[in-house]
């Protein structure tokens, strides 16, 4: 059985799910291009839904498009484009390193500028429980009408305040009863699309956009929520209890999350500029020695990608592919068993790149005469994603 790290429950736990896994996981805000950050990320549960299908699940995976929201509106309006516009651009490049990097695609993208009338329906919902007030035509969300706020984080009230002033909200604007509640509905500024509601026109939040989204689309609870670790707090927090009083239902029975990708000492992160883009990288690497590259580090670990890192991936990339030409070698059953293992033990992704390499190395050392040993070292490495023909993507 797989187990994973369950984030509301702070240890690693079996994850127990039906014939079909339901999983949802936080997209992009498509306002600039994929970065390595966005890469580890959507690796992670890449990863985990091949595993799931190897084992004979079927998987639906719902990853939302955050096309309106507090970071998107600013970008258009600096570049001089329609938000939409913008969005189209940078969601043709996002597709297209998801493609080349061997993504599983998710079965449904759905965009919250589509999304309006569940996103009204919800706080609707809301308002009729008593967890909503409005101040100058603003929507908040009441956290004190939510005993279990936190519960997800596990963080004190002063390190969710602090996070909350980093991570888009306003914990320091009077008009909220509380620091730490958060926005629902909002007016929208002249240059900024507007919709009709019952609590005026305005545009949504950012944090009831992914609430509305999923659940208008899987309709119950499901089975994994996932994301980067930045987004446990305030993003899943606030969706979590919305989500729950508003619906009545438990969100989700598990909660994932990647770690942070750092570059020249700083977390990759749009506002410093300290990027690495997929599409750039890409144009000179081939695709699955990225994948490679990024196997090298634990999912849950806050790791820093170093330009020489894309060299060891292409190493290995090419170990594989000759390896695999020549066939003959070992018994590679014990190579494919370390490989799942390593994956069921909550993502080990190091742990399964270096079975696959141990394999190609004895491979090309001419160790055993197994005829089956490329055939073998092929599905290793297309159960970690690896295209092991070359690719023009």
């Amino acid at each position: 059985m797989i187990q994973i790290y369950d984030t509301a429950q702070s240890m690693v736990v079996p994850f127990e799910v039906g014939p079909t896994v339901r999983i949802y996981v936080c997209g992009i805000t498509p306002y600039d291009s994929t970065h390595l950050g966005h890469a580890n990320t959507y690796l992670t549960y890449d990863l985990l839904i091949r595993r799931l299908e190897d084992l004979g699940h079927t998987v639906e995976l719902v990853r939302n498009v955050t096309d309106v929201d507090d970071s998107i509106l600013p970008k258009a309006r600096e570049l001089g484009v329609d938000f939409l516009d913008l969005a189209a651009r940078e969601m043709e490049r996002f597709d297209g390193d998801m493609e080349a990097l061997n993504m599983r695609p998710a079965i449904s993208e759905p965009r919250a500028t589509e999304s309006i009338e569940p996103i009204i329906d919800l706080i609707t919902q809301l308002g009729s429980g008593g967890h909503t007030y409005q101040v100058d035509g603003i929507t908040y969300f009441d956290v004190t009408t939510a005993p279990r706020f936190g519960q997800l984080s596990g963080y004190d009230p002063d390190t969710m305040v602090a996070l909350a002033a980093e991570r888009g909200g306003n914990p320091t604007d009077l008009r909220q009863r509380n620091p730490l509640d958060f926005i629902l509905w909002q007016p929208s500024a002249d240059d900024e699309p507007v919709w009709e509601s019952p609590f005026g026109p305005g545009r949504p939040g950012w944090h009831i956009e992914c609430s509305a989204m999923s659940w208008a689309y899987f309709g119950q609870t499901m089975d994994l929520h996932g994301g980067g670790s930045d987004l446990i707090f305030p993003h899943h927090e606030c969706e979590l209890v919305q989500s729950e009083h508003g619906w009545g239902e438990p969100f989700s029975r598990h909660w994932m999350h990647a770690g942070m990708v750092a570059y020249r000492g700083t977390k990759m992160s749009k506002s410093l500029g300290n990027l690495v883009f997929v599409s750039d990288l890409r144009v000179s690497h081939d695709p699955s020695a990225i994948r490679l590259a990024l196997m090298g580090h634990h999912y849950r670990d806050d790791w820093e990608w170093f330009d020489g890192d894309i060299d060891d991936g292409t190493q290995r990339l090419a170990r594989i592919r000759q390896a695999v030409q020549i066939g003959v070698g070992p018994d590679p059953a014990p190579a494919l068993a370390a490989v799942r293992d390593a994956l069921d033990n909550d993502l080990d992704a190091p742990t399964a790149r270096e079975a696959i390499d141990k394999l190609a190395v004895a491979i090309l050392d001419g160790s055993g005469d197994d005829p089956s040993a490329g055939k073998g070292l092929r599905a290793a490495a297309e159960l970690i994603g690896v295209r092991v023909d070359a690719t023009t993507v």
